[in-house]
């Protein structure tokens, strides 16, 4: 597989009605180094007004994260990301896995608790809680004996063939069941719903906050900031196989055109900006992408 290298830039502005004080904020912005796969070759996060306190460092889950408190009141604060990255691998199974029960055996006998280990991605968690109607629809695509690599890209293109990408239909605290029961939704609703899917049969799926690169219509010109932060899941299918993953807005196994950011177990662990103020009044937001290619595919 050939690489690719992008120039990365996001900018996150926040205007406030009225001036905020005592802020904090957690940042998950800077993509992810991978060995094998994805290569960080230099980022640079850059934060107006300056804060009082900033510390960075590594999740538990290994993700960059960037901590900010800001002690005197502001109107605005701007959040920019630069990084150029390096991409050279997909994220499809490269191994048989087993099925259903052989995975259960698999999981039983497994110990490492490290930040990788499926055990953490099982159970329920804030933005992934149980809900019937999805196990009920994950059951009804299950083919005796299927292995669960086959099982995770079968159940992806379900829900891509079933749903509808639309952009004005839920919000980020839209639960799962809701965008299910519509059939309509974003990138983090279709993530969402497949990660309780494969949940609800025993396999381990946790939620990917990254950079997806975009093209234009044909015959169009790119507009700038026109890409977007994108989510897809990660699955994890047996000790041979180890973790998968893949997106089912784009019904497709993730190769160079998406970058990884953060690793988590659904949106709360890994939300691009998360924090509390102190605040009269409400907020405006916007959030502008740059995913660019930089030179021909790197041999």
């Amino acid at each position: 597989m050939m690489a690719m290298r992008y120039d990365i830039r996001l900018t996150i502005d926040y205007i406030y009605e009225s001036p905020a004080a005592g802020a904090r904020q957690i940042l998950h912005v800077m993509p992810l180094a991978i060995e094998g796969r994805q290569r960080l070759i230099a980022g640079s996060l850059q934060i107006e007004p300056k804060p009082a306190m900033r510390q960075d460092r590594l999740d538990f889950f290994g993700n960059a994260l960037t901590e900010l408190a800001f002690t005197e009141p502001h109107s605005d604060i701007t959040i920019v990301l630069k990084a150029r990255v390096e991409v050279s691998g997909s994220a499809a199974p490269r191994a048989p896995s087993p099925d259903l029960p052989g995975l259960a055996r698999a999981l039983d006998a497994h110990t490492d608790l490290g930040p990788r280990s499926p055990l953490h991605f099982l159970a329920p968690s804030p933005y992934a809680e149980p809900v019937r109607d999805i196990a009920h629809w994950a059951r009804t695509h299950l083919q005796p004996g299927a292995q669960v690599a086959d099982i995770v890209e079968r159940l992806g293109l379900a829900l891509h063939r079933e749903m509808r990408f639309d952009a004005e239909a839920t919000t980020v605290s839209t639960p799962p069941a809701e965008a299910f029961a519509s059939r309509h939704g974003v990138c983090q609703d279709f993530t969402h719903i497949m990660i309780i899917a494969l949940r609800s049969l025993g396999i381990p799926a946790g939620y990917v906050s990254g950079y997806l690169r975009t093209l234009p219509p044909p015959g169009r010109e790119r507009l700038e900031g026109a890409d977007a932060m994108h989510a897809w899941v990660s699955a994890w299918c047996g000790p041979e196989t180890g973790w998968v993953e893949y997106d089912p807005t784009n019904a497709l196994f993730p190769r160079d055109g998406h970058i990884v950011a953060a690793y988590g177990r659904d949106y709360a662990d890994l939300a691009p900006v998360r924090g509390a103020m102190r605040i009269a009044g409400g907020q405006t937001t916007d959030q502008f992408v740059d995913v660019i290619p930089v030179e021909e595919p790197v041999a």
